[in-house]
């Protein structure tokens, strides 16, 4: 039971709400009711209660509340007390609410706040934030706070001067009026969103996904003509015979039209072609998808409708049921009777390919599960062939496609001997690998390859966004995060002794002479070494990513490790931004040219990376200090790429408890012109953006048409296209 659990709302862009005074007096009678169930017969809750049915990770902040809720000093806090304070906080004025605040940072009820006590407050909302800092720079926020604030120099902070002090942070005095529920709230609340028409119904949702609802509508109209058709040419066998043959027809087209859909190859060339704005190529995944349960549907209706034809002829013919389901005796079938046979094989197998393949399983760490189960459509195709007497008539082209694309990926990934020549062991088990790349390998910003490295697991091949630039001419990078058995298998096997991992040999070492290294030591710190492992890559393969140099105004979203499309994309960019960019010979003046290169429309990159944690920035930041610095100088139309990083773990600032801490970060990232969690000149922002005033904010600069690309977890997804669809924005997502 917690306090604070009464759902505040949201508007459809994400903007809070100030509760009203009806919703305020039911969370009052809803608190009310709380505190009852717990306090038990005497009616009162001692601080163990309290700090439980807060949710406060501190204990620092749940003890200050408590001892101001305690207004007679008993060590318990009865329902008198708790709801006087909470009318305050409720319904107090602005000047009430600052003083609780006060009251929380002055430790020792002295009447002013010292730096001693502002330091434990400041190293208590760091916990609280799961941000990590040396102790000298916690002094540093410390005192940048405090000098800011203490205006008369007396050594003490009073009430008046941190008035004075918030008054230039007017977002921390806006959060200063919400209510009670969202000063107590745990962290983590889910928030709920306010009633809207569904986004399915809106006309900016027909507008953005009109490619892939015609295709949808023509699929399905295929689907109907196939079905219907099929019906009538077998009218003379009965309902169930009808229905069964109208679902095997549609079956034909539906299995081989999801292989048509993993044609990686030709969908890569045709995303280079008109096609693309004709067909929904990017979404080629989800509608495999679909298709697949498509499949699994018409079969299942398929498999009973023959069961109950079976029943009907079982009735007036020699053979029993079982024999028509479990024998070749009735004849039924054009491979020696086989179809009853094939077909129960084929349900089954059918149905286990789908479940092996949800997304329980791919995103639970047996991703190797999915890998395996989906090899078996080999066996599904041979088995339709012999099932079904026409199958082979719709298979034929596309499977000969199908079957050069893979012998032209085996030609190429083995085509000369790849080697991972570099490793870095990242911070939350990242796995960075650098591979000498092919003479012939040529890729765009955002394409991914499928790795197979021997030494893992011999006949795995797994997907990974390349991260380094096309630009990049000698090497491949790849950030592999560990989340299943075969990434962790390669953090592992890249943490063994180094005499089984790597060579003496340094990058500039030919191949050749690397292949009859022994195996020994070649380290540069304990995470960062050479190496010399074979592996193979098939590839490169396209993305929605394609699309975005064909762009006006570019906004990259990447969530945890997703980011490493974008790693290549930016990099990419800056390239192509440095080319165009001229100096003057005489003052070292910088602008960017007006006339954009034939490869590039883009006029303005905003880059959003979110993560969890702290040490997720250190991923790319040595990357994204690069490119703060390519653009240092500020262009007469504003930054070309503007980069914003968020860390959820950290109180957000509406949250009471980081209020100073926030305000003594800004503070100190304004001195030392450089952001305290990830070093950057970019600020780190604390909590979840507000994707409503983020796009509001991109609208206004009309850049130009904005295309959204988006790599990381599916739930973000949706809320993130759905905005898109408010506004007016193209959205991509990555998929592969």
């Amino acid at each position: 039971l917690a306090i604070g659990y009464w759902p505040y709302t949201t508007n459809p862009q994400g903007a809070l709400f100030t509760m009203s005074l009806d919703e305020d007096a039911r969370w009052l009678e809803w608190v009310t009711k709380q505190f009852e169930s717990i306090a038990g017969e005497d009616k009162e809750i001692d601080l163990e209660e309290f700090k439980t049915a807060l949710k406060v990770k501190e204990s620092f902040f749940a003890e200050r509340f408590f001892a101001l809720f305690d207004s007679d000093g008993s060590k318990t806090i009865s329902l008198d007390e708790l709801l006087e304070a909470l009318d305050l906080l409720i319904h107090g004025s602005e000047t009430d609410k600052l003083r609780f605040l006060f009251q929380v940072y002055d430790v020792d009820g002295s009447g002013s706040i010292d730096p001693d006590e502002l330091r434990t407050v400041l190293k208590s909302c760091l916990r609280e934030s799961a941000i990590s800092l040396p102790e000298e720079k916690l002094d540093d926020l410390t005192l940048a706070l405090f000098e800011s604030a203490d205006k008369d120099n007396s050594g003490s902070i009073t009430f008046e001067e941190l008035k004075a002090e918030l008054e230039n942070f007017p977002e921390v005095m806006e959060n200063l009026t919400i209510s009670a529920a969202n000063w107590l709230k745990p962290p983590g609340l889910e928030q709920k969103k306010g009633r809207h028409t569904p986004r399915y119904l809106t006309p900016a949702y027909w507008h953005n996904n009109s490619r892939k609802l015609l295709f949808l509508c023509a699929y399905t109209c295929l689907n109907l003509l196939l079905f219907i058709t099929a019906m009538l040419k077998n009218a003379e066998g009965g309902f169930w015979y009808m229905v069964a043959k109208g679902c095997g027809q549609c079956l034909n087209f539906n299995c081989t039209f999801v292989m048509v859909l993993m044609l990686r190859r030709c969908l890569t060339w045709l995303r280079a072609t008109w096609v693309v704005r004709v067909l929904p190529l990017d979404q080629n995944i989800l509608l495999h998808q679909m298709v697949g349960y498509a499949i699994v549907t018409f079969s299942t209706v398929h498999t009973t409708a023959h069961f109950m034809n079976f029943v009907h002829l079982s009735q007036n013919s020699s053979y029993s049921l079982w024999e028509h389901l479990f024998t070749t005796r009735p004849g039924i079938g054009w491979v020696q009777g086989s179809a009853s046979l094939t077909g129960m094989v084929l349900q089954i197998m059918i149905c286990l390919m789908v479940v092996c393949s949800s997304t329980f399983v791919r995103r639970s760490g047996h991703f190797e599960v999915f890998y395996w189960s989906h090899l078996s459509y080999v066996w599904v195709w041979a088995l339709l062939v012999v099932h079904c007497a026409n199958f082979w008539k719709w298979f034929v082209v596309p499977g000969v496609i199908f079957l050069l694309e893979k012998l032209v990926g085996v030609a190429v990934s083995h085509m000369g001997g790849l080697y991972i020549v570099e490793v870095n062991l990242l911070p939350s088990k990242v796995t960075h690998l650098v591979i000498k790349r092919p003479q012939f390998f040529h890729f765009k910003p955002g394409d991914y390859v499928y790795i197979n490295i021997p030494d893992i697991a011999k006949y795995e091949w797994h997907p990974f966004t390349i991260s380094s630039a096309p630009e990049q001419p000698d090497t491949l990078w790849l950030h592999i995060r560990s989340m299943g058995q075969w990434t962790n298998r390669l953090y592992e096997y890249f943490r063994q002794p180094d005499s089984q991992v790597v060579s003496t040999k340094r990058l500039s070492a030919s191949l050749k002479d690397r292949r009859h290294q022994r195996r020994t030591t070649a380290k540069l710190s304990e995470n960062h070494r050479f190496c010399n492992v074979k592996c193979f890559v098939d590839g490169p393969y396209g993305t929605p990513t394609r699309q975005i140099f064909a762009s006006e105004h570019a906004v990259l979203i990447g969530a945890g490790i997703g980011i490493t499309p974008f790693a290549s994309i930016l990099q990419s960019i800056m390239y192509h931004y440095r080319m165009r960019k001229q100096n003057c010979p005489n003052c070292s003046y910088s602008w960017c040219e007006n006339i954009k290169d034939s490869e590039m429309k883009l006029r303005k990159v905003d880059f959003i990376w979110i993560n969890r944690d702290q040490k997720s920035f250190e991923w790319f930041v040595s990357l994204l200090t690069k490119l703060e610095m390519d653009q240092a100088d500020e262009e007469p139309e504003g930054r070309f790429l503007e980069m914003h990083m968020y860390m959820t773990s950290a109180l957000s600032k509406n949250d009471m408890k980081a209020i100073g801490l926030q305000m003594a970060l800004d503070l100190l990232a304004k001195k030392e012109k450089r952001d305290s969690i990830t070093g950057l000149r970019t600020r780190t922002q604390p909590g979840r953006p507000e994707w409503g005033k983020v796009f509001q904010k991109v609208a206004e600069e009309k850049k130009g048409k904005v295309h959204v690309f988006y790599c990381g977890a599916p739930a973000l997804a949706k809320l993130i296209k759905a905005q898109c669809e408010h506004f007016g924005f193209n959205f991509y997502k990555e998929n592969f």
